[in-house]
């Protein structure tokens, strides 16, 4: 008997996949939460909320979508803030982006200090 193969396209008409929305809701919410969480505990000079946002952003953890140079501007904020893995991990990142990439991530964590003067982290 011969082995055939069957491909099968589905289209949706008039709409989305309701499921992809509801997880994708989802996935914003969570993401929303984190970044507000370390983003309230890091104005109040948190190194390693901090350090939790340039992770996320880094790996694309907690529904985060992957952005090297936002993991390498809270790497930086958390490195300048003490934290003892951040520069480490700045570094790490640093070899996977280019020269343009890590100067727009330096120009928003100076942005990000300059804000307020609460931010600055020590």
């Amino acid at each position: 008997m011969a082995n055939t193969e069957h491909n099968v396209r589905i289209t949706l008409i008039g709409g989305t996949d309701t499921r992809s929305a509801a997880d994708q809701a989802a996935r914003d919410a969570a993401c929303a939460a984190l970044v507000g969480q370390c983003l309230a505990a890091a104005e109040a000079g948190n190194a390693d909320a901090l350090f939790d946002l340039a992770v996320a952003f880094s790996t694309g953890s907690h529904g985060v979508e992957v952005d090297l140079v936002e993991a390498h501007k809270w790497f930086n904020l958390a490195a300048v803030g003490g934290h003892d893995e951040a520069a480490q991990c700045r570094a790490d990142i640093s070899d996977e982006m280019t020269a343009r990439e890590i100067a727009e991530a330096q120009r928003r964590a100076r942005e990000w200090m300059r804000a307020s003067p609460a931010r600055r982290v020590a």
